[in-house]
């Protein structure tokens, strides 16, 4: 088997049962804020279009690239499309002409020319986009899991294909807390240094459990060119960011792991596995290329932000103009509130008025009564500005997911009393019927199975009340604070209460 790094979360795998072309992205992203780190256009993209399958992780637009699909994978490519509660991803695929797809489903392995395959989707609320997945394949020469953003609960299940080979995990995050927020810089940079340790933290969960000699970090980081963002490349020119890059994480994996064998993954390099034997070439970078690019990162990006500036005049030419506030207003409003309406669970969840400044437009979603209104100097718990642009272009697009567009783009500015409230972003994501009615009955359904499990001097309800990791392979306890690695989630276990966000609180008793 033959695995090549495209950038990013991309791959292109070359089985004896065929070729596979993950998750391929070129065009910048969420608005032109996100760009492929390092730079990928140069790749031989026809060929690496012109693939058996076509596996899509999830609609994150850094996986998801309406652009190269369209430059150069034929129609008729096989999709392997993951089993999701909402349609959202195969509508994208079938709008783009890609009508030959293969309904795969969770926990079941597919055959075909010998190549096996499995695709595992994790479908809660805050999984991507209301959805991401891995892909595990075995060719009988090689089994290989690319994880990508995936955090997968059941591990053992995954296991189960078969012993890997060589694994392709996340190991940098896609998210704007805290550099959106408004917060003095040092506690970003608290914030920012508590997120990338969390991340790696997760990371090397997954790598223990995988157990795999040969690791690969990919999907991330992004680098940001357009002037507004480019202070929060790497950890930020303040330290106040989160995105650690390949050579740092691969410092970090050393020292903590020094028996895993873990390799600088990027656009070119080609990794060949043959029963346990791996090679690493890179054919697009020369050594002295990449050292040059990790060397001096700074210079990278700025050299990168003189090119591309094309490349953000194209995003933001897609950018819609406004319409007047009191069009803008009546529009949300008729959008949102039959939502609200349907979803009580979430409105309670949030349990507060939440203020979005949109240009000249002040408008407060007001959860507890289900209504959006215009603002009248009210108290609000939860506060976001937004351009005006932004918005109207949801709004012309019917952008059904906010939190993975406007929030993911990084060109807003956000405020909080106390703590993070996934209910919130989950609200923004969720922005149509079939969506809400999803989460909406998911949070119905996430009630406690009554299993425990021992945790040192605690006995814990064995289901994370997050999203029912299982604590037994996923908590920690320390000074009567678990932990669940999978995202670094905290609960004081003498009283129940989740230390990172309102509500799922937990059941515990000291032994």
């Amino acid at each position: 088997m033959r695995v090549t790094g495209l950038g990013h979360a991309g791959l292109f795998i070359e089985t004896k049962g065929g070729s596979v072309l993950c998750d391929p992205w070129v065009k910048p992203a969420f608005f032109g804020s996100w760009f492929v780190f390092p730079d990928n256009r140069a790749l031989d993209w026809k060929k690496y279009g012109n693939a058996d399958y076509l596996y899509i992780s999830h609609r994150h637009r850094d996986h998801f690239d309406p652009w190269v699909l369209n430059e150069y994978v034929p129609k008729d490519i096989k999709v392997l499309l993951p089993e999701y509660p909402t349609d959202d991803l195969e509508t994208d695929l079938r709008s783009l002409g890609f009508t030959n797809i293969i309904y795969t489903r969770a926990g079941e392995i597919i055959e075909e020319n010998g190549l096996r395959i499995l695709v595992t989707p994790m479908r809660a609320p805050s999984d991507g986009p209301i959805g991401d997945s891995s892909l595990s394949l075995d060719d009988g020469t090689a089994c290989i899991l690319d994880q990508n953003d995936a955090h997968p609960l059941d591990i053992e299940a995954l296991l189960g294909f078969g012993k890997v080979d060589a694994y392709f995990t996340q190991f940098s995050g896609a998210i704007w807390w805290p550099m959106a927020y408004d917060l003095p810089l040092s506690e970003k940079q608290h914030f920012a240094k508590l997120k990338r340790e969390a991340q790696t933290k997760r990371a090397l969960f997954y790598i223990d459990k995988i157990d795999s000699p040969h690791v690969f970090p990919h999907a991330g980081p992004p680098a940001f060119y357009d002037d507004q963002l480019f202070p929060f490349n790497a950890h930020g020119q303040h330290d106040e960011s989160i995105f650690t890059d390949q050579v740092e994480f691969l410092l970090e994996l050393k020292e903590a792991r020094p028996d895993i064998n873990g390799y600088n993954f990027m656009p070119g390099t080609v990794v060949d596995i043959n029963h346990g034997e791996v090679t690493v070439s890179q054919t697009l970078y020369s050594e002295e290329e990449i050292a040059a690019i990790f060397a001096d990162k700074w210079g990278y990006f700025e050299k990168q932000r003189s090119e591309r500036q094309a490349d953000l005049a194209e995003a933001r030419a897609k950018w819609a103009t406004p319409s007047s506030p009191e069009a803008t207003l009546a529009e949300i409003k008729a959008w949102w509130e039959p939502l609200m309406k349907r979803a009580p669970l979430l409105c309670d969840g949030i349990g507060a008025m939440v203020k979005f400044t949109i240009g000249d437009l002040e408008i407060v979603a007001d959860f507890p009564k289900g209504e959006v209104r215009k603002f009248d100097d009210e108290a609000v718990r939860y506060w976001f500005d937004i351009p005006a642009e932004l918005v109207a272009t949801n709004l012309r697009d019917r952008e059904i997911d906010w939190s993975n567009s406007i929030f993911l783009s990084v060109r807003f500015t956000a405020g909080r009393i106390g703590k993070f409230n996934e209910y919130l972003y989950t609200f923004m994501k969720c922005l149509s019927e079939q969506r809400i009615d999803y989460v909406q009955n998911w949070y119905e359904s996430q009630s406690d199975d009554g299993q425990d499990v021992r945790l040192g001097d605690w006995l814990v309800q064995r289901r994370c009340p997050h999203l029912r990791a299982d604590l037994s392979q996923a908590g920690s306890v320390e000074d009567g604070i678990l932990t669940c690695s999978l995202h670094d989630w905290k609960f004081d276990l003498a009283t129940g209460r989740c230390l990172t966000t309102q509500g799922h609180e937990i059941r515990a008793s000291k032994i």
